[in-house]
């Protein structure tokens, strides 16, 4: 047993420098939930409000070719409440009046106009409209139960997914509810509006709406594809199909066409659909013939420090306060942190389109292989940084938003010895499906022999990757017969 003292360097991360990588990897979903939760919990940073007028929202996506005030970094969102604050205290013997009177009917614009917001159509939800459907009809108590207890078992795509057994005891009616009884009930719900809701499947689905077909023979052709090769149709196996059925293949395309233009979630025509929209980090334009990148102002927070709170903490600090003085330090590691952030990601977008301004210009066959090293030299950052700025971070283009990582790929050499990047290859690929005769689509072994002879050898394999990615059929299922 002995002792010994040992001198080595490790490096550590210091919780700053952890704070900043946390935010620096965050989107700016998770960015703005963070810092709304940071603003609710620490008295010393405060919302913005220099300029007089209503911050936008942190995640407030920029609309169609509005173009958004300038914002520093720096500002936040205001937190919930703060109208009211700036209103003042209410009064409990006007709210009252006040409330009744803008809910007792539609508002008026001073001129007696209704207002336009009064005008929109309220978006109604699946069972609502069913239920509505149900109240008109001349139905039993008993029945009106069953149909009701059918319509509340739905989700969201208006299917059944509920076995009918486990229905009946959901019901709990006296007597008993029997099979025949949930199952005529279910008959009810499916002849309602829209065609095809309440089904079990989707081929169940498909049938219901079959008399929007008007042509008997397509209707009874359609109803027999249907019913015993749902797996072809999805395959688009039309060659298959018309051997199996003995019919023309022109006919059996032309039935799976009308197949295909009916609904299999009928429930999606009703309700708000939650979409999740992505925002923008960074905005490129082109301004006097060169492409400027400008951080997106609807994402920049509007935050500050609390000077007075802080002023008067510093003047009063004793040792007791250790709760405050972990606050303020928080507050001033936050202001400092999203500077950087926003800083990092503005300066690693200046530097991909510097390096990809032929994209911008003349579309992905002009994309040039970057790699995050190339990157991370030219703006004096590690390539680990570079990785957490690109992810989950997007840049609006004239061509679309797309993520920051899109911009990135190894270089492929070409048979003349110049370097390709996969993304020009992809495009390549998507214009060659495009062109492509829809009697006779492109294998994959066949647009590797186009492509090697443009000088660009690539393996088949990676062919299939890249149409895959691209979300394109395979070849069988482009096949269009004439």
């Amino acid at each position: 047993m002995d002792l010994r003292a040992d001198h080595r360097q490790t490096q550590t991360l210091s919780p700053r420098l952890q704070h900043a990588v946390r935010l620096l990897q965050m989107s700016s979903l998770d960015f703005a939930a963070m810092l709304r939760d940071t603003l609710g919990r620490n008295p010393f940073l405060e919302v913005d409000e220099a300029d007089g007028s209503e911050p936008e929202p942190a995640m407030g996506p920029l609309a169609p070719g509005e173009v958004a005030p300038a914002a520093a970094a720096g500002d936040a969102e205001p937190p919930l409440g703060a109208e009211i604050d700036a209103a003042g205290p209410p009064d409990d013997g006007g709210d009252r009046d006040l409330w009744n009177a803008e809910s007792s009917g539609p508002r008026r614009a001073e001129d007696g106009e209704v207002s336009a917001l009064d005008l929109m159509a309220v978006e109604t939800s699946l069972t609502a409209h069913l239920h509505g459907q149900l109240n008109v009809l001349p139905l039993s108590a008993r029945d009106l139960a069953l149909a009701r207890t059918i319509v509340e078992s739905l989700d969201d795509d208006g299917y059944l997914r509920t076995p009918l057994e486990e229905l009946q005891e959901v019901a709990a009616l006296d007597p008993a509810v029997e099979s025949q009884e949930m199952l005529i009930a279910l008959k009810r719900v499916q002849s309602l509006d829209p065609a095809g809701v309440a089904a079990r499947s989707v081929g169940e689905c498909l049938l219901l709406q079959l008399p929007a077909i008007d042509c008997p023979d397509m209707r009874g052709l359609a109803r027999s594809i249907i019913t015993d090769h749902l797996a072809a149709l999805a395959a688009r196996d039309v060659s298959g199909l018309a051997r199996q059925l003995g019919e023309p293949p022109a006919r059996v395309e032309a039935v799976c066409d009308r197949i295909r233009r009916l609904d299999p979630r009928p429930g999606w025509r009703f309700g708000a659909s939650q979409v999740a929209y992505v925002v923008p980090d960074v905005i490129v334009k082109k301004i006097r013939g060169e492409w400027k990148v400008q951080l997106n102002p609807a994402i920049v927070p509007k935050v500050r420090l609390n000077q007075v709170y802080a002023n008067l903490f510093q003047r009063h600090r004793t040792s007791g306060n250790a709760e405050m003085s972990a606050h303020l330090q928080e507050a001033r590691w936050t202001l400092r942190n999203v500077e950087q952030r926003f800083s990092t990601i503005l300066d690693v977008a200046e530097a991909i389109v510097r390096r990809q301004h032929n994209f911008l210009d003349y579309g992905a066959m002009a994309m040039k292989p970057l790699g995050l090293k190339e990157i991370a030299d030219e703006v004096g950052i590690h390539e680990s940084t570079v990785s957490r700025v690109t992810n989950n971070k997007y840049m609006a283009t004239p061509v679309g938003v797309l993520e920051l990582k899109y911009f990135f790929s190894r270089a492929m050499i070409s048979a003349n010895g110049s370097a390709c990047s996969g993304s020009a290859i992809r495009g390549l690929i998507k214009d060659i499906i495009e062109a492509e005769s829809p009697d006779a689509p492109l294998s994959d072994a066949e647009i590797t022999r186009q492509l090697a002879q443009q000088g660009l050898v690539v393996a088949r394999r990676t062919v299939t990757k890249y149409r895959q990615m691209l979300k394109i059929d395979a070849v069988e299922r482009r096949r269009r017969v004439a």
